[in-house]
């Protein structure tokens, strides 16, 4: 009697059991949307708006988890005989006017030597300004 009191409960285990795994139909998918979302470590409009901007000068660094994106000297082909180096540090996840740091560096062609130039404050503050521009722009296209 004991034994066939444990086959009936080992049965209406297997049974019960079988119910979770079957039917291939019935299973519910998987939300792959959210299995694709990716996450950076910073605001992701200021990310693709540097990107965007520097998208002329070649890199040599852009690590979207630190917020860093720094260009190879870059020289403009009508006038060759000064380049630019640019950094830009992504300091915030917010998109804010202070999230945003642009540095550069200048030389000038003198005698076939490059040499330090000093960079205006205006052009730094004018990068801040197109990167921060078309970081908004990529928000309000994105919102509606």
């Amino acid at each position: 009697m004991k034994r066939a009191g444990r086959v009936l409960l080992v049965g209406a285990a297997l049974a019960a059991l079988s119910a979770c795994g079957g039917g291939g139909d019935e299973r519910p998918q998987a939300d792959l949307a959210s299995a694709q979302i990716t996450s950076i470590g910073v605001n992701s409009y200021l990310w693709r708006a540097t990107l965007e901007t520097l998208s002329f000068m070649p890199l040599t660094q852009a690590d979207s988890a630190g917020g860093v994106v720094v260009t190879d000297w870059y020289a403009n082909p009508s006038n060759p005989n000064e380049r630019m180096k640019v950094s830009v540090t992504i300091l915030d996840q917010d998109l804010r006017a202070d999230a945003v740091r642009v540095a550069a560096s200048r030389q000038i062609l003198q005698g076939g030597v490059w040499v330090e130039a000093p960079v205006e404050a205006a052009t730094v503050q004018k990068l801040e300004d197109i990167i921060l521009t078309k970081a908004r722009d990529l928000r309000r296209s994105a919102i509606g």
